[in-house]
């Protein structure tokens, strides 16, 4: 008899300054609203969305951390277990991206390379305002070695993209959508490797 295997659960830590978006973005994509009265997140928040792809259904937590210093001493417990860290700034706001090289960082040194991480340009509606160039986040997230995206939570403009990109780029998710090709890669190398074989032993590989 087939087992239905659990639900593969995934946490998600969203980091960066206060008001760079981080609420807007995860009500953007839990209930598809904005809202426009502006209301700091207090400590902590957390929700849970069950998210369809292909040919599986992962359940993301969504763990929003308030931006405000005082809160800063409570962020690194929830960055230890996390699988996916969003550090987000404000497109309009030039020290807030200035400052996701710290929310980098402390990602990185709770949680090695093992995490993904994704840069997100927020608030690309505020056309006349914005101090960020979307080839200086591309330019960070290259030189960090993370995901990078420009998402408006105000415009729903990339929400569901975003979290598409990070879906396929949980642990286990790389089978997603390429898969036939892969498999056809595949095969061609092991067919090719019986010719190879010798030649490569004879190298002795430095690894």
């Amino acid at each position: 008899m087939a087992t239905v295997s659990p639900l593969a659960k995934y946490k998600l830590v969203f980091l960066g300054d206060q008001s760079a978006g981080k609420t807007s973005i995860i009500t953007r994509f839990m209930y598809d609203k904005f809202d426009t009265t502006y209301q700091a997140t207090i400590g902590i928040d957390f929700l849970s969305k069950t998210m369809y792809l292909e040919d599986r259904t992962v359940r993301l937590q969504l763990w929003d951390t308030a931006g405000q210093e005082r809160f800063r001493s409570l962020i690194p417990s929830y960055i230890r277990d996390s699988s996916v860290a969003v550090i987000v700034y404000d497109v309009a706001n030039r020290q807030s991206f200035l400052n996701t090289s710290k929310w980098i960082e402390e990602v990185r040194t709770e949680r090695g390379s093992d995490v993904i991480i994704v840069l997100v340009g927020n608030k690309t509606d505020l056309v006349e305002k914005r101090q960020v160039s979307i080839e200086e986040g591309d330019a960070k997230s290259k030189d960090f070695g993370v995901m990078f995206i420009e998402t408006s939570a105000k415009a729903g403009f990339n929400i569901k993209p975003l979290f598409r990109k990070i879906a396929a780029a949980l642990p286990g998710m790389e089978t997603l959508s390429s898969t036939r090709q892969e498999d056809m890669v595949d095969v061609n190398l092991k067919s090719t490797n019986n010719f190879s074989n010798s030649e490569q032993q004879g190298e002795g590989c430095p690894c």
